[in-house]
């Protein structure tokens, strides 16, 4: 579950026309810091993992449309940094990685 939601992640940004070249390569590198720290999760916390993931997914969504729904968008990153925040503490590489990730689909601007 969780790989398939980071690969249509990764897909979206790959065929998003909204995202500059520079920008889709720095989400990428971003996105397979996650699948990575994800991964190493033990199976305790995959419920919490999918949570993440499936943020991160909706985010994605939100921020690569071209008739972007600021609230949706709101929304959405905000679930994803509800969703790290009991992992602060335990994850911190994986908090890191989603922290720059929400701060990436802020800052596109589209």
């Amino acid at each position: 579950m969780i790989n398939s939601t980071i690969e249509k992640i990764q897909n979206k940004i790959q065929n998003s026309k909204a995202i500059s070249d520079d920008n889709k390569s720095e989400f990428l590198n971003l996105v397979s810091e996650l699948k990575s720290e994800i991964s190493s999760l033990s199976d305790n916390n995959s419920e919490q993992a999918e949570s993440i993931a499936n943020y991160a997914n909706s985010s994605t969504h939100e921020a690569i449309k071209i008739n972007q729904n600021k609230d949706l968008l709101d929304n959405s990153l905000n679930g994803l940094n509800v969703a790290v925040a009991e992992f602060e503490t335990t994850h911190p590489k994986l908090t890191k990685v989603v922290n720059s990730i929400s701060v990436m689909l802020s800052n596109l601007g589209i």
